[in-house]
């Protein structure tokens, strides 16, 4: 059986996906082909149900829902760190209403808790390894940033005015921010929704018993950062809570849906199952 799992170009979705696509462990007998494209586009193509799994954002979740269950493993989660908005120059917070902002989609995560901390603020969607480019260049006020660029953006002369996971770390007492998880289509039944997971955690938690080989693959992906940030990176989002939510990732997920959806920020608040 071919399962198509899509995920986002980048180094930490690599590392995790890196002993399936190596065949480092045992595949149950499936037949796993990658599929890449940034998140926004796999969070419309969740919304059609295209791909078996695929990575999303959890802003997206509720609108998929119907469709797709998530995975307890491949989790994405900001712990006391998270996307940003940066700048060519510091400005106060107060004066986030009067900015014109790149973000990088409607339905990341990172835009959701960007309307949690301030719904009132004027964007344009551009493709999430643009936004630094254009914010140097002058063309928006700020960037929404997401992936790699939470690490490099100060090497291309820019400032961090506002740093989502830390905000959302310290308002909630400690909990990490849900960025990205992994979805796998209900239709599938839940046999083949078991052993998909059971492999996918397998996979992670042999690329953080093996980083280096895994690292090395996952370089392929780094878009031209050195290795140790590619490392500093990958160690970021694959961690103990992407192998398992635990009580403490799933309490997030619940807290920054339902605070959402109490803001009118989404419309619909389901039933989060984890498989």
């Amino acid at each position: 059986m071919k399962i198509r799992v899509a995920h986002s170009p980048d180094s930490d979705d690599a590392f995790m996906f890196y002993a399936i696509n190596q065949k480092k462990i045992d595949l149950k007998g499936y037949e796993f082909e990658d599929v890449l494209s940034d998140i926004e586009t796999l969070n419309r193509e969740a919304l059609k149900g295209t791909y078996e799994v695929s990575a999303i954002s959890i802003h997206a979740f509720p609108y998929v829902a119907d469709k797709y269950a998530l995975l307890s493993s491949g989790a994405s989660m900001g712990d006391n760190y998270g996307p940003m908005v940066v700048s060519r120059e510091a400005f106060p917070l107060s004066e986030l209403s009067n900015k014109r902002i790149a973000v990088p989609g409607t339905l990341t995560s990172a835009f959701l808790a960007l309307k949690l901390f301030n719904s009132d603020f004027s964007y344009e969607v551009v493709p999430f390894d643009q936004i630094i480019e254009k914010v140097k260049k002058g063309e928006f006020d700020a960037g929404l940033i997401i992936h790699e660029g939470q690490l490099t953006y100060k090497d291309e002369g820019l400032v961090c005015i506002l740093d989502l996971g830390k905000w959302w770390y310290e308002r909630t007492g400690g909990l990490p921010l849900p960025l990205g998880g992994n979805v796998i289509r209900k239709d599938l039944g839940e046999k083949v929704m078991r052993e998909v997971s059971e492999i996918l955690r397998e996979s992670i938690k042999y690329s953080l018993k093996n980083r280096e080989e895994a690292l090395e693959y996952a370089m392929r992906f780094a878009r031209d950062m050195e290795k140790e940030k590619a490392d500093r990176f990958v160690g970021m989002y694959v961690n103990d809570l992407t192998v398992d939510y635990g009580e403490r990732g799933k309490e997030a997920i619940v807290r920054f849906l339902t605070e959402a959806y109490e803001k009118r920020l989404i419309n619909r608040l389901p039933n989060i199952e984890f498989v």
